[in-house]
């Protein structure tokens, strides 16, 4: 079982950064694809970013060119740094990992953008 605790959200003004974290209970070397999803009040969970052990990146097209999605597999970490950001990014954050046919998931944090 995969346990992940994610970190870094918080309440920033528009235009501004934030950097999510994501650690891993185990080395991320042996997990698939790992990636951030968010979900905004009201509305269904939605990919953020992906990205694949040998470094593939997929973005989801709101966030191309102002997200970018990174694992570091010395630190257990995936992270996702956040530029640009917009009142319409708020929203919780999860990490998600793939490992052995299951899919596991953090608890989330919260993102606001807000002046």
């Amino acid at each position: 079982q995969v346990q992940l605790v994610e970190s870094g959200g918080g309440l920033v003004q528009p235009g501004g950064s934030l950097r999510l974290s994501c650690v891993a209970s185990q080395s991320i070397a042996t997990i698939n694809i790992m990636g951030w999803y968010r979900q905004a009040p009201g509305k269904q969970r939605e990919l953020v970013a992906t990205i694949t052990p040998g470094g593939s990146r997929n973005y989801a097209d709101s966030v191309k060119g102002r997200f970018t999605i990174s694992r570091d597999n010395a630190k257990n970490t995936l992270a996702l740094q956040m530029n640009s950001l917009k009142p319409e990014d708020t929203a919780v954050y999860y990490c998600k990992a793939d490992f052995l046919w299951l899919s596991y998931w953090g608890q989330g944090t919260q993102v606001t953008v807000s002046s």
